[in-house]
């Protein structure tokens, strides 16, 4: 996991698919004036690198009955118990995300539930009996944005 040497055609190309994932390759092509298969090669140049890492469908929680979503910070009892933790949180499908952090936690996800009963139970019937010592839990009421992140300005060399 390093820095990768990308030039301007990287640039432009990954500024147009960030902002809209169903761009068609073609159209991107003439925005950056050059042929279709030189974008081809460069998309797949960059998955190579690993600068582009899959595309999907966003799904939105709340239309398929998930309404709450918390972070939470875990602290295991056993902290070398990370693996068998981690193993046993990737079969809960309610958390969407996990992190090894710094700081007080010794990981922190992310959760969605139908709603806090919901919530409540994965806690005690499916975090709890992983090893945990105890978690905090904030409840996060909206998403105010997402985003990519930003396309750094690549200059090149004369």
């Amino acid at each position: 996991m390093g820095h990768h040497q990308l030039d301007s055609l990287d640039e432009s190309i990954l500024k147009l698919i960030a902002s809209n994932a169903r761009i068609p390759f073609l159209e991107v092509a003439r925005e950056c004036g050059v042929s279709g298969a030189a974008i081809h090669q460069r998309i797949q140049k960059l998955v190579n690198l690993g600068v582009l890492k899959g595309s999907e469908f966003v799904i939105d929680p709340e239309s398929v009955g998930y309404e709450t979503c918390a972070y939470m910070g875990l602290y295991l009892k056993h902290p070398e118990d990370f693996q068998q933790v981690y193993e046993g949180l990737l079969l809960i499908p309610e958390i969407v995300e996990c992190h090894y952090t710094t700081g007080q936690y010794d990981m922190f996800i992310k959760v969605y539930a139908k709603n806090n009963n919901h919530l409540l139970s994965i806690i005690h019937d499916q975090l709890q009996p992983l090893g945990l010592s105890r978690s905090e839990t904030i409840i996060s009421f909206h998403e105010a944005f997402r985003r990519q992140m930003p396309i750094p300005e690549i200059k090149e060399e004369d």
